[in-house]
């Protein structure tokens, strides 16, 4: 096939969605006090992460609830019926039950009669749904995708450490904040998605996490915490973030300059900052959304779009990276048609 007849593959419409409920990082840290009976410095939690404010979802809202709201935005925004749908993804760390797959859930919400799965790999779930979606199009597989994620994280954050030692473990779990978003994929006449690519560094898999679950530990609210150093899986992602980026320069000939945006996974603002000092990342181009958000796991990037989809202009490209456990570090290149 001649390269100009190369179909294209692109976002056609962005969604999000928060929880009402909304605390500052004091709040939860008042909380987690009182019920630990710990004494904590005033402010604690925002000095060390940067972390101002988080939305929470409420006892009846599920991860499939935020994914079904953004979902219901992003259909509106392109001018689409449920079943135009014929792929739907639902892309994320968390779900709502082990079993069935939690896109059977937002499809049931959604009324849309597509071809339903999940997609799960840490904070780059919804990058690697995105990416599973423009493969199945070129494949012939589906026409038109929506991929959805609704991350609780929040649920995995220990209120009661039993000592400053458990509280320091579980740490990285007070960044928590919890958001739903949404993508439409589909064959664009220009633009569209020019590149995607994955580094893995997979044997650090126990860095950080959710343990329990599955069949190493089925049951026991003592693994469904967040386990895991920030400082280790930031140490990780520094050895394997400058190569990722370096070989995107050279295959694709890009270089900051040529991103009108750059969407980044955010955890906590101290974070932020190496990033954009180890990378050289203009700093003007990020979308901050960490210090009122928090760490919204693989809604992070899809939140960040969302914002900015409507000041985007055709042409323009933005630069997607996400960083997720296990390890993986994932890169796309979207230019907007």
């Amino acid at each position: 096939m001649h390269p100009a007849a190369t179909p294209r593959v692109g976002i056609t419409a962005v969604g999000s969605h928060l929880p009402a409920r909304r605390i500052t990082s004091q709040q939860l840290q008042d909380e987690i006090a009182a019920t630990a009976r710990l004494a904590l410095p005033e402010r604690m939690l925002e000095k060390a992460t940067g972390i101002r404010t988080r939305h929470l979802a409420a006892d009846d809202e599920y991860a499939s609830t935020l994914a079904t709201g953004a979902a219901r935005r992003a259909l509106a925004a392109r001018g689409l019926h449920p079943g135009d749908v014929d792929l739907l993804l639902f892309a994320s760390a968390t779900r709502d039950v082990c079993e069935p797959a939690t896109a059977h859930i937002v499809q049931a919400e959604l009324g849309t009669r597509a071809h339903a799965l999940d997609v799960s790999n840490a904070c780059n779930s919804f990058l690697n749904g995105i990416d599973l979606a423009r493969a199945m199009i070129l494949a012939g597989r589906a026409h038109r995708a929506l991929v959805v994620t609704g991350e609780t994280p929040s649920r995995a954050m220990r209120r009661d450490p039993a000592d400053t030692a458990a509280l320091r473990e579980g740490f990285a779990g007070y960044t928590f904040g919890d958001a739903g978003a949404a993508v439409v994929v589909e064959p664009v006449a220009r633009g569209g998605i020019l590149d995607v690519a994955a580094v893995t560094a997979s044997e650090h898999w126990p860095a950080g996490g959710i343990p329990g679950g599955g069949s190493r530990h089925p049951r026991g609210d003592e693994f469904s915490y967040f386990r895991g150093g920030g400082k280790e899986l930031r140490g990780i992602f520094e050895q394997i973030g400058p190569a990722a980026l370096t070989a995107l320069a050279t295959r694709t000939g890009l270089t900051w300059d040529d991103y009108a945006r750059v969407l980044v996974h955010q955890v906590t603002v101290p974070y932020l900052e190496r990033f954009v000092e180890l990378t050289g990342a203009p700093a003007d181009r990020l979308v901050l959304t960490v210090p009122e958000l928090g760490n919204i796991a693989s809604a992070t990037i899809g939140v960040q779009l969302d914002r900015i989809a409507p000041e985007l202009k055709p042409g323009e490209r933005v630069l997607m990276i996400g960083l997720g456990g296990g390890v993986s570090l994932m890169t796309i290149v979207w230019e907007a048609s």
